[in-house]
């Protein structure tokens, strides 16, 4: 695990400073779906502190025994599956960050379930970039709309903007598609609202996001190794 860390920090280093810009100024979430706690412990002893979940249940389970195992490590958890209406609660509860809210319906339940003694949730509006009918996100016309709504809402605090591209391995294409959502996040800030946050992409496509803003950057396998894809607890597969 030391050297597939080294490996991937290197490469954010290296993308940085192709792109001319401070490797500080893009963080790291690693995508611990499907990984037992033992990993994540594992890395986080090497200095990682924000974790990826897609997965409810399973994120809750890994989130009590990294707890009861290490309770001062205060690890950071963010939740980039899609959110469903029925589990918002939860989520609500137990996440620093959700970055896949997509709809106005969801950003209330989020808003109105936040536990009052917490800080406020911090959120991105996740845009479909690619314009994929089996692709979570808005469309990019409903974003400025929609993320002032979400930034009116009290226990939420609008961070910026996600996207999953469809995935390709054309890098113009790769590049065209980051720099609409960074475009889309530089018009939100120009109407006045305070956004800092572009997270996109992966281990595929880490180069072009971060020459077009990335500021966090989403990386599972290249970390932890092959996924199980086997049955899941919750019903559902990976």
């Amino acid at each position: 695990m030391q050297q597939n860390y080294d490996r991937v920090r290197a490469l954010l280093t290296a993308c940085c400073r192709r792109s001319g810009r401070d490797p500080a100024s893009v963080s790291l979430l690693a995508v611990s779906k499907t990984h037992p706690a033992d990993a994540v412990l594992g890395l986080a002893a090497l200095g990682q502190r924000m974790f990826g979940e897609n997965y409810l249940q399973e994120a809750l389970d890994k989130m009590r025994a990294c707890e009861a195992e290490r309770p001062e490590l205060s690890l950071e958890w963010h939740f980039i599956g899609p959110v469903q209406s029925n589990k918002t609660r939860p989520i609500a509860e137990h996440f620093a960050w959700v970055h896949s809210v997509d709809r106005e319906k969801i950003a209330h339940r989020l808003s109105e379930q936040r536990p009052a003694g917490r800080p406020p949730l911090n959120v991105c509006l996740q845009v479909n970039v690619s314009g994929e009918g089996s692709k979570s996100g808005c469309a990019p016309g409903e974003v400025p709309a929609l993320a002032r709504k979400l930034a009116a809402l009290p226990g939420l605090t609008l961070r910026g903007l996600m996207a999953i591209p469809e995935p390709t391995d054309d890098m113009a294409l790769q590049r065209a598609r980051f720099a609409e959502l960074r475009r889309l996040l530089e018009q939100l800030r120009s109407d006045g609202l305070e956004v800092d946050t572009l997270s996109m992409g992966m281990s595929a496509d880490l180069e072009a996001a971060i020459a077009e803003g990335a500021t966090i950057v989403r990386v599972g396998t290249a970390l932890f190794g092959p996924r199980d894809y086997g049955p899941r607890t919750d019903g559902r597969r990976s």
